[in-house]
């Protein structure tokens, strides 16, 4: 189950963002004034990615796990990016009902919460998380996921760290982006493939990135990743209604997945 709020957040920022795509000015001072407020939900979570790919059937998630990531980054940015992308690896691991793997998953984003002083915030969380997964409650641990996500951005918001919250985010949506698409892409069908379409989304993002303080904008993982998104911005912006043919799916699912490697490989 998610948060009803989160959701009803991101729909009405996404709508706006539409709405500005396509020249509609119309909004009135009131719309405006709920996406400001909201603007920090207004990306889904990898979970919320999965969960719709689940309604096309049932995805052997277990085949997108990954390699573990080292542990020792010593660029706080590229700690964030990379501590969203373990996020996204809970969610999967959650959605494949591996006791283990959210276990595993659940001490990395420890050990990497813990070099951005926000381990107090989610310790707690990953136990429950841990103790879910032993007793096999799934359904509770998808929730559990989501509000381990907001305690990480709410720990670094507390430390006045709100570019590293940026960072979270757009690296648990490259990651989920780069499983949901390589599956889609090995089991291929043309409804699946419309769930890749969102240009709004990733336009978001840039334009968040955009804004970060000069000094993370010149950390050298962070200089690559505007024009990385906008190359993927292009592979996730055909029309509305029509579905990207079956090599579209892996020239996103490549693209996604060599910006993953470039976040996760040590300087």
């Amino acid at each position: 189950m998610f948060n009803c709020r989160h959701i009803l957040s991101a729909a009405i920022a996404t709508a706006f963002l539409c709405a500005a795509a396509a020249g509609d000015e119309q909004l009135t001072k009131e719309d405006l004034a709920k996406v400001v407020k909201t603007d920090a939900v207004t990306v889904p979570t990898p979970g919320e990615l999965m969960a719709a790919l689940n309604k096309q059937g049932k995805p052997n998630w277990s085949s997108e796990f990954r390699a573990p990531i080292p542990a020792t980054f010593s660029s706080r940015p590229q700690i964030a990016l990379n501590l969203g992308g373990l996020i996204a690896d809970g969610y999967i691991a959650v959605e494949a009902e591996n006791a283990q793997q959210v276990k595993n998953t659940g001490g990395d984003i420890i050990r990497l919460a813990q070099t951005l002083n926000v381990k107090k915030d989610i310790l707690a969380r990953v136990g429950t998380i841990t103790d879910l997964a032993r007793d096999g409650q799934w359904d509770a641990l998808k929730e559990e996921m989501e509000e381990t996500q907001n305690e990480v951005k709410q720990g670094m918001e507390d430390q006045n760290d709100q570019e590293l919250v940026v960072l979270v985010t757009i690296g648990g949506w490259v990651r989920g982006t780069q499983a949901v698409s390589s599956w889609i892409a090995d089991n291929y069908t043309p409804d699946a493939a419309k769930l890749l379409r969102q240009p709004a989304l990733v336009a978001y993002m840039r334009a968040k990135l955009a804004k970060l303080p000069a000094k993370t904008l010149r950390d050298p993982i962070v200089a690559t990743l505007d024009a990385r998104l906008a190359a993927i911005e292009k592979l996730v912006s055909f029309p509305k209604d029509t579905a990207p043919t079956a090599d579209d799916v892996k020239k996103l699912r490549d693209a996604a997945a060599a910006l993953e490697k470039e976040i996760s490989t040590k300087e």
